[in-house]
């Protein structure tokens, strides 16, 4: 298997100093963050786009995933908006799939298209995507649930004409959580286009374990993504090897399998020390036998 790192923890860092710092430290890849202050589709430019295949290539690197999760460059700011939710949410979520305002679901879905297309003129694979979002205040888990299928339908059109797969990630307290919420939903979506971007943490979060979903869930996996987690499953993705994970288990699960993709390192809550943090996870890869 490849390791790539996210370059979500990269967000204070401009792109060339970031992926020349993942090169240096060995990585093989880098999944790219399709938002603010990188590359953001909805403002990116042919040349934008060829300079960072130029800069992944001076480096060594490729592409694991594009990160289309993630959306701070459409950052709702309008405080009075929270009302709209039983608990606060990450701003990154926003606007989502899920929004009561059609105009800001069709922003959210405005974006995942220009963002398949920048993911092909990179090369990419695969964008990973939010699983609906939070689900706002009043609205049913089913209604939610027709919500995003609208959203997810509106941008196959878009995958299957570019060659990227939409890989939807399960995420605690966001519509998809568990392995069978994903299943659910895949289940209604009639393309090939349409996978799993299986993130490890994530399901040990929801009390599900990441070694037995690998099989579970592996006809639909498209990328994976891995960081500890405390032992007390809250959702805080941690340094590897300093939460409560089975971290080996689950790459020699992967090994055994004999998966040959790319497994990226995603720690954003490291934005004030994203080389360190960087360097101390390939460390522990390095320590441990996996590259």
């Amino acid at each position: 298997m490849e390791f790539g790192f996210s370059l979500n923890a990269f967000q204070q860092h401009g792109l060339e100093e970031s992926l020349a710092t993942l090169g240096d430290l060995g990585y093989d890849g880098v999944e790219i963050l399709l938002d603010e202050p990188h590359l953001f589709p909805g403002t990116a430019s042919e040349s934008d786009v060829a300079e960072v295949r130029n800069l992944l290539d001076a480096n060594g690197l490729s592409v694991s995933n594009c990160n289309a999760f993630m959306l701070k460059a459409l950052e709702r700011t309008d405080e009075s908006k929270e009302a709209e939710y039983d608990r606060d949410t990450e701003g990154f979520h926003h606007p989502s799939f899920l929004e009561p305002a059609a105009e800001d679901r069709r922003a959210r879905i405005d974006h995942t298209k220009n963002a398949l297309e920048t993911a092909s003129a990179l090369g990419a694979d695969s964008i990973s995507l939010t699983p609906g979002g939070p689900i706002p205040k009043g609205t049913s888990t089913e209604d939610a649930m027709e919500l995003f299928l609208e959203g997810i339908r509106a941008v196959m059109p878009t995958a299957e004409d570019v060659g990227v797969d939409v890989l939807v990630e399960p995420e605690p307290e966001l519509l998809i959580e568990t392995s069978d919420d994903f299943l659910e939903f895949a289940e209604q979506i009639d393309s090939p286009r349409i996978g799993c971007n299986f993130d490890a943490g994530h399901f040990f979060c929801v009390d599900e374990d990441p070694v037995e979903l690998i099989d579970k869930l592996s006809a639909h996996t498209g990328h994976y993504h891995l960081e500890d987690i405390p032992a007390d499953k809250t959702h805080e993705h941690t340094q590897l090897g300093d939460g409560g994970m089975d971290i080996d288990g689950f790459l020699q699960a992967l090994e055994d399998r004999d998966y040959d993709g790319f497994v990226t390192i995603e720690l954003y809550p490291y934005e004030e020390t994203p080389h360190e943090t960087a360097s101390g996870a390939m460390d522990y890869l390095e320590d441990h036998g996996w590259t």
